[in-house]
């Protein structure tokens, strides 16, 4: 696996606000996954000396003005989930692919229920179970983005033995 490369980093979150602002319709805005959280999991977890909780909050900001919704919410979503994502990225090394998948899940949960709460703050209405399912599509882009440049935990592991 190659070492994390700053120019790559910056693609990805480029081509994630792209397919962030797609225009997705039917019922493709309901399984769209937070392209944007998931690459900033990711890199939280491949390479936190590149993004770092600061760099979560901005991409979440840069969410906030590109779609037009309320600003700092997902902002606040972003910092809470790398901060949660950062506090045990040091552990991740003794976890395999499946441990691994229910940490990032479990990440996107809590990203989205963070984000249910702002709504609801606001004004919004309840919006029910399809909320969530981000999470389960979003897990399965991570997982192929994973696959593409390589997980976390197993370079960590491999570079040790």
């Amino acid at each position: 696996m190659r070492p994390a490369n700053i120019f790559i980093l910056g693609l990805t979150f480029v081509i994630a606000l792209l397919l962030q602002l797609f225009p997705w319709s039917g019922q493709g805005i309901i399984f769209r996954p937070d392209f944007m959280l998931v690459i900033v999991i990711y890199w939280l977890l491949r390479a936190p000396n590149l993004c770092n909780l600061g760099v979560a909050w901005l991409m979440g900001i840069l969410v906030d003005l590109a779609t037009g919704s309320l600003l700092g919410q997902h902002a606040i979503s972003f910092a809470l989930t790398a901060f949660i994502g950062l506090m045990y990225q040091r552990r991740l090394v003794l976890f395999n692919i499946w441990q691994l998948s229910a940490y990032v899940f479990g990440l996107l949960v809590f990203a989205r229920i963070v984000l249910l709460l702002l709504k609801l703050f606001s004004g919004a209405e309840n919006l029910g179970l399809a909320f969530f399912w981000p999470c389960i599509t979003g897990l399965i882009l991570w997982l192929f983005i994973a696959v593409l440049f390589g997980m976390p935990s197993l370079s960590k592991s491999k570079s040790r033995a």
